[in-house]
């Protein structure tokens, strides 16, 4: 999609007979030359971009509107620099608000219950996609922005420029939210200690295949095993072969809702997520819009044999290769203990942490060089016994612009404003140079970032290859992500915690999953609740019935085949042929 952009000294002329506009103009001159620099637009077409928000935000100048996000360095440069900007350049006061993420879907959830307007828009994971085109609370954008929004709506959009526009479009193949950050969930490892000939002597002669980035479970299990067991220690420090977190908390559910079933090999295969059978176990035949169940008796995978091994792993791991404390670790308290420096490998790392991966070591960072180059990488994920060819192999979180639709429209046209603008070309580059976390191809294509990507860990390697297509969000098959959501930390803390077995726990988290999904097809069928798109959920059968047979896959014989590694170097040169 290609725009013509007037230029600075033009824009200028177009509001010569306004003086507030001329400070405007000069305020956006200020932030061009210096905070939004570098961008992958010349300096005049940033200027008219600019000059477009300054005549687009006329009838809300003086307004001021909330909007809420979780904390994450992205969006705290957001709050902190971007709304500043904003109000000198448009006069439209922003107030960023940021919570942690489940304050985050708690309050989406809470203004799509009561219509009360608590935010005018949200920064919210595309992971409640399946919620937004279902609930019909939210704003449907593409709409939107052909209807009222059409005059607040940028002609330098781009919307093909976003990455993540396909997770975050409903099955109606409308658009329900932009995307404004996303990051990936990849692996992480030390390379140093990876390259060091003495270590690969060792496992070579142990396990008989080289040391190397590992592409199966098998292979991440071993690895864990050699550093914690063989290893043992590194210049005097007691090293691990692995680092999670386990601490029953909503962290936790999210750490196996975001993709770890599938990465397991539970689910069917299709991209951007399984049909019939997603990551989460919930089966919807394609070409419907009506989830049928997440229990094996139904057709479903929660409770099936790839799940229940996924959990296990995830236990066992957790008890045997990583520090003792990673069992009462949260979410937000992994990577501060990452960063000491002594873990070997992580296979659940989000490059949401990046932007602490490289700083100095002079700020605790014990995984970068004296130079401040990372000793680590990013690879992408191993996948367990159960994965095929064609499956999702990662996580992908897109935090995406969502509006609902009991926010004022007067309201919900300035907050539509200010989410354009955090996310334009103008500020986009400086804005992904200080989190780190990608959302346009133009972006992560910058001179910019090929200049930066060797102290980046090969992260912008990975957004330039097509692998990045295979990492992708929660999907439309989950239809309440707020409802469900919750019931995962429950369950699997009580793994963590000894109270129940995998299988125990996977079975009441199907079971109860069921029963949710059941009382939303008695609203949808009785009140069009989720527009004819909610849970029509098939009768329980014996398992036998479905496991192997279309269902959920039967339990293999050997759930631990020979490990298989690659060498980093090599990939990435793949990478860049492709």
């Amino acid at each position: 999609m290609k725009h013509r952009f007037m230029s600075a000294v033009a824009a200028a002329a177009l509001l010569a007979s306004s003086g507030a506009a001329f400070a405007d103009m000069e305020a956006a001159q200020r932030w061009v030359n210096d905070e939004f620099q570098p961008s992958v637009l010349s300096k005049d077409e940033q200027m008219a971009e600019m000059e477009w928000f300054i005549q687009a935000s006329e009838p809300f100048r003086g307004m001021e509107i909330n909007v809420l996000s979780e904390g994450i360095p992205t969006h705290e440069y957001e709050s902190r620099v971007l709304t500043k900007a904003f109000e000198e350049i448009t006069g439209i006061k922003v107030n960023h608000q940021i919570l942690g993420e489940g304050e985050v879907v708690q309050a989406v959830q809470t203004q799509m219950q009561t219509n009360r307007n608590l935010y005018d828009a949200y920064v919210n994971d595309s992971d409640l996609i399946g919620t937004h085109s279902r609930l019909q609370a939210a704003v449907n954008l593409t709409d939107w922005m052909a209807g009222p929004a059409k005059d607040v709506t940028s002609p330098t959009l781009d919307l093909e420029d976003f990455m993540g526009l396909s997770f975050t479009t409903g099955p109606d193949g409308d658009l329900y939210q932009l995307p404004d950050q996303q990051f990936a969930n990849l692996y992480w490892f030390r390379k140093d200690w990876f390259d060091n000939p003495d270590y690969q002597a060792r496992f070579k002669e142990k396990y008989g295949y080289d040391l190397g980035v590992p592409v199966n479970w098998s292979a991440y299990e071993d690895i864990a095993e050699f550093f914690t067991n063989d290893v043992q220690e590194i210049d005097g420090v007691r090293i691990y072969g692995h680092m999670d977190y386990g601490k029953r908390a909503p962290d936790l559910g999210w750490r196996m809702t975001d993709a770890w079933l599938s990465m397991a090999g539970a689910g069917s295969v299709g991209l951007p997520n399984g049909r019939p059978i997603d990551e989460w176990g919930i089966r919807m035949e394609e070409g419907s819009c009506n989830p049928a169940g997440a229990s094996v008796s139904r057709g479903g995978g929660t409770n099936g044999p790839a799940a229940v091994f996924a959990i296990r792993k995830w236990d066992e791991w957790l008890r045997k290769y990583a520090p003792p404390a990673a069992a009462d670790y949260d979410f937000y308290q992994s990577l501060p203990a990452l960063s000491q420096g002594n873990v070997a490998q992580q296979i659940f790392w989000y490059t949401a942490f990046l932007a602490d991966m490289v700083k100095p070591r002079s700020e605790g960072n014990n995984t970068v060089d004296e130079e401040g180059m990372p000793l680590w990488r990013a690879a992408p994920s191993p996948h367990g016994p159960y994965w095929e060819k064609g499956q999702k192999v990662g996580y992908q979180d897109v935090g995406s612009w969502t509006i609902l639709k009991s926010t004022p429209e007067d309201r919900a046209k300035a907050a539509w404003l200010y989410a354009q603008f955090v996310t334009s070309k103008t500020v986009d580059t400086k804005k992904s140079h200080v989190g780190l976390t990608f959302a346009r191809d133009s972006t992560v294509r910058h001179e910019s970032f090929t200049e930066r990507a060797p102290a980046l860990g090969g992260v912008v390697e990975f957004y330039r290859s097509p692998d990045r297509e295979m990492w992708t969000p929660t999907g439309v098959n989950v239809p309440d992500y707020p409802k469900l959501a919750q019931l995962w930390w429950q369950q699997i803390g009580d793994v963590n915690s000894g109270a129940f077995t995998p299988q125990e726990a996977m079975d009441r988290l199907a079971e109860e999953m069921d029963t949710i999904m059941a009382r939303m097809q008695r609203a949808d069928e009785r009140n069009n609740t989720y527009g004819g798109c909610g849970p029509r959920l098939n009768e329980p059968k014996d398992p036998s019935e479905w496991l192997g047979k279309g269902g959920a896959k039967a339990k293999l014989e050997n759930e631990k085949p020979q490990g298989i590694t690659v060498n980093y170097d090599e990939l990435v040169a793949g990478w860049q042929q492709q």
